[in-house]
């Protein structure tokens, strides 16, 4: 176990990484997320003989990705290192072509530890994570892209789920009353809106 740990954190980090290069020039990206490496010790004489070092973080422990998606963390999705790690697991998302997410990521500001990789089942490029795949579809169905996944270019992944949703929509729209109720509207109430979407 401590040796998967190991491995699957230090995976990550050369994940974040190559995000780093990538998001570190773009202008008004800024400080990007990193994963403190861990190392693995052994200890013959210990009656556990292998243990992990890894740096001590000082200051609030946050966890910027839940596992079951369900919790509304308010420090993920508002502060600044929680949209970065939100744009990060996108990244990696999208540049793996979906097969491997990382997970759990946590720790302090921008310093994240203790996380976990979801692959597809048979893995992807002979690694398998730790993490169950029902997080990487949790993901795809949850993520809510932010400016600097924008920033990034990486594709929404709302996009297939609007094309599905397009067929149904159409009906709607041809409903008989539609005409009616755009004749109801009284004249003032439709200016300001006209004033509005020409602001762009």
């Amino acid at each position: 176990f401590v040796m998967q740990e190991c491995y699957v954190q230090n995976t990550a980090r050369e994940y974040a990484k190559i995000y780093a290069a990538e998001a570190e020039p773009l202008e008004g990206f800024g400080e990007v997320p990193e994963i403190i490496p861990i190392f693995l010790v052994h200890r013959p004489a210990n009656n556990i003989p292998y243990a992990t070092v890894e740096e001590e973080l000082v200051g609030e422990f946050v966890k910027y990705s839940v596992r079951d998606g369900k919790e509304v963390n308010f420090l993920r999705r508002d502060s600044e290192a929680g949209q970065k790690c939100c744009t990060f697991q996108h990244w990696v998302y999208e540049k793996t072509n979906g097969s491997l997410l990382v997970t759990d990521l946590q720790g302090v500001g921008m310093k994240l530890t203790d996380v976990g990789i979801a692959t597809l089942a048979k893995g992807y490029k002979g690694f398998k994570g730790n993490c169950s795949i029902s997080f990487i579809e949790q993901f795809r169905a949850l993520h809510q892209c932010n400016k600097y996944c924008e920033m990034l270019g990486l594709q929404s992944l709302r996009t297939t789920h609007q094309k599905q949703r397009k067929a149904t929509s159409l009906k709607s729209k041809n409903l008989p009353n539609s005409s009616l109720i755009k004749k109801a509207v009284p004249k003032k109430a439709r200016e300001p809106r006209g004033f509005i979407s020409s602001e762009h």
